[in-house]
C-alpha cells in the first residue's frame, strides 16, 4: 500500500505538474500561433477554429453561445471573429436544429485539411508518446487532468478571488 504524502510532498508534487502544464500550455499556444500564421487570421480566430472542429469530431458541434465560453469571448466579439471567419471561408453558420434560432457552426472541408496537414507530423509524434504507456496509465493521467480542471474552474466559478 502506499505511503501517504506529506503536505509538503504534495504541494511540491503540485508545483511540478502545474510547471509542466504551464510549459505544455505555452507550447500549444505557440503552436495555435503558428497554425494562424498558416491561415493568414489572428490567434484567437485560430483557437475558434480549432474549438470548432474538435467539437464536430465529437459530433457535437458548437453554437456561438458554446463557442464564447470555450474561448472567453464577448458576444460582440464572437459576432466579428464570426464574420471574418465566415468571410475567409473557414466556416459556415447553418440553422439545423429544431429550434431554427439555434445556429450551428461548421467547419470548411479546407479547414480541416489544412490543420490536419499542419498538426498530422505532431500528432504522429505525440502518438508516439502516449503509446509507450498503458491505457490504464493514460486513463489515470486523464482523470487527473479532469479533476484538475474542474477544481480550478470551482475556484473560479465561486465568486471568490481568483
Amino acid at each position: 500500500m502506499a505511503q501517504p504524502k506529506t503536505p509538503n510532498a504534495v504541494a511540491a508534487q503540485r508545483e511540478r505538474l502545474g510547471e509542466q502544464l504551464r510549459a505544455y500550455g505555452s507550447a500549444f499556444t505557440e503552436l495555435g500561433r503558428r497554425f494562424a500564421v498558416s491561415l493568414g487570421v489572428h490567434s484567437t480566430d485560430a483557437f475558434a477554429l480549432l474549438e470548432i472542429c474538435a467539437a464536430e469530431e465529437r459530433d457535437a458541434p458548437l453554437s456561438p453561445a458554446l463557442l464564447s465560453k470555450r474561448i472567453s469571448l464577448t458576444s460582440g466579439a464572437m459576432t466579428a471573429l464570426l464574420n471574418r471567419l465566415e468571410q475567409a471561408g473557414y466556416l459556415t453558420r447553418t440553422r439545423e436544429h429544431r429550434d431554427r434560432r439555434i445556429v450551428t457552426l461548421r467547419s470548411s472541408g479546407d479547414v480541416k485539411q489544412l490543420a490536419d496537414n499542419f498538426f498530422g507530423p505532431l500528432n504522429a509524434q505525440q502518438d508516439a508518446v502516449l503509446g509507450r504507456y498503458s491505457g490504464e496509465v493514460l486513463d489515470q493521467v486523464e482523470t487527473l487532468l479532469s479533476e484538475l480542471r474542474a477544481s480550478l474552474d470551482a475556484g473560479l466559478g465561486d465568486g471568490g478571488s481568483p
